[in-house]
């Protein structure tokens, strides 16, 4: 993993830009984000937040800008390069296999070995991951199809950090949650801030997004349009950058029509 300086952003994309044929997806993007900083992404359906996310999980490669990542510049041409350089992504389908139990949902694919499959080293890591996240899971022998959704978030999340990641996005992590599972998800992002991790989180929630980001970035139609202090902005000021200040529907005047009583002139 690269080296992360803690004085400055971990994490800054200035310019990156992305075509699909003739649709831009992105146009001229910059982001920071610092350690022990959650920046919320929000923007309209089509507004480039996937796109984004694809980008710095190595999905999709920009066709413009830079990506600096403690503090050098870099390129991200696969998922394992973004593993490798420290950033986790939790996509919004976590990508679980709900037959396997805990341990082997976060050891898949990186199983550990000492000849044969070493099971006890593999269960204490899991256990310290989930203590480390105050994670409430009965048991890391439970198939993850017995646990709810916000413990199947919480898994996904445990898995990410095994690669001990300086950077984490999340993916609408509270899509289709009830409100305590949510809950539990939100209590997550900040143990994670808490952790010296830099989160990404992307939601149309503007109450979760308020509770938990300290900046919320602002996407529509590809291109910035504002970053702000979310202790400091309105919920329907986010809103209003999302669709465009001029695009909100403005409420025609009702004429005056005097209350019973009230003075008519000349009548």
């Amino acid at each position: 993993m690269t080296a992360v300086s803690t004085t400055g952003p971990v994490l800054s994309l200035r310019g990156v830009s992305k075509n699909f044929g003739a649709v831009a997806a992105l146009t001229g993007v910059d982001l920071d984000v610092a350690p022990r900083q959650v920046v919320a992404i929000v923007g309209d359906n089509g507004a480039g937040k996937s796109t984004l996310v694809k980008i710095l999980s190595g999905v999709h490669r920009p066709d413009a800008g830079s990506i600096v990542f403690g503090g050098r510049e870099v390129s991200i041409p696969g998922p394992a390069d973004a593993h490798a350089l420290g950033i986790a992504t939790v996509f919004q389908d976590l990508a679980l296999c709900e037959n396997l139990d805990v341990v082997e949902n976060l050891f898949l694919g990186r199983e550990l070995r000492r000849g044969r499959l070493d099971e006890v080293t593999m269960e204490l890591r899991s256990w310290e991951l989930l203590r480390q996240l105050s994670a409430k899971i009965p048991s890391v022998r439970v198939p993850v199809a017995s646990l709810s959704g916000g413990q199947r978030q919480t898994v996904a999340i445990a898995r990410s950090l095994l690669g001990d990641p300086a950077v984490i996005i999340l993916d609408e992590p509270t899509a289709a949650l009830g409100v305590a599972q949510t809950a539990e998800v939100l209590h997550l992002i900040e143990r994670l801030r808490d952790r010296g991790l830099g989160v990404i989180m992307i939601s149309h929630s503007m109450e979760e997004v308020r509770a938990v980001a300290d900046e919320v970035a602002v996407l529509r139609l590809g291109r910035n349009n504002g970053v702000f202090k979310a202790a400091e902005v309105s919920s329907q000021d986010i809103i209003a950058a999302i669709v465009g200040a001029d695009a909100l529907p403005q409420r025609p005047q009702r004429p005056h029509r005097p209350h019973r009583g009230e003075n008519r002139g000349d009548e």
